[in-house]
C-alpha cells in the first residue's frame, strides 16, 4: 500500500476556496470527481503545481510531476465539494493515513462552519 504525506500546497488552496466561498455542499462525488480525461485536459491548460494544490495527499516515493504524485482530489479542478472531504475523510481513514484524514477533517469542518452547516 502507497505512503501519503499531506499536501501543504492543497491544505492551503482548499482553505482558500472556502474562505473565498469557492464549494459545492451538495453534490454526488462519484458523478463529479475528475476522471482521467478532466485531468487530462486540466494539465493541458495548468502546471503540475497548480494541479499539485488539488490534492490533499502526496505519495511518498512518486516522481515529481506526475499524476501519481498526488492524491485525495477534493474538488472538481473550480470549487471544493464537501462530498470530495468526505471521500478524502473516509478513504484516508480507512487506509490509515492519519495525518491526511485529518487534515481533511479540519477542512470539512470548516467548509461546514463557513456555509453554515454546523451541528446543533
Amino acid at each position: 500500500m502507497a505512503t501519503y504525506a499531506v499536501n501543504e500546497a492543497g491544505v492551503a488552496r482548499c482553505r482558500d476556496l472556502i474562505d473565498a466561498r469557492q464549494y459545492v455542499l451538495d453534490s454526488e462525488w462519484s458523478d463529479v470527481q475528475p476522471g482521467a480525461d478532466a485531468e487530462n485536459a486540466y494539465l493541458e491548460r495548468h502546471s503540475f503545481e497548480e494541479y499539485a494544490q488539488w490534492h490533499l495527499g502526496l505519495t511518498v516515493g512518486a516522481t515529481e510531476g506526475t499524476k501519481s504524485r498526488y492524491a485525495f482530489v477534493f474538488g472538481d479542478f473550480r470549487r471544493v465539494h464537501r462530498s470530495a472531504l468526505i471521500a478524502c475523510v473516509f478513504r484516508a481513514a480507512q487506509w490509515r493515513h492519519k495525518a491526511v484524514e485529518l487534515a481533511a477533517h479540519e477542512l470539512l469542518q470548516r467548509l461546514d462552519a463557513a456555509s453554515g452547516l454546523t451541528a446543533d
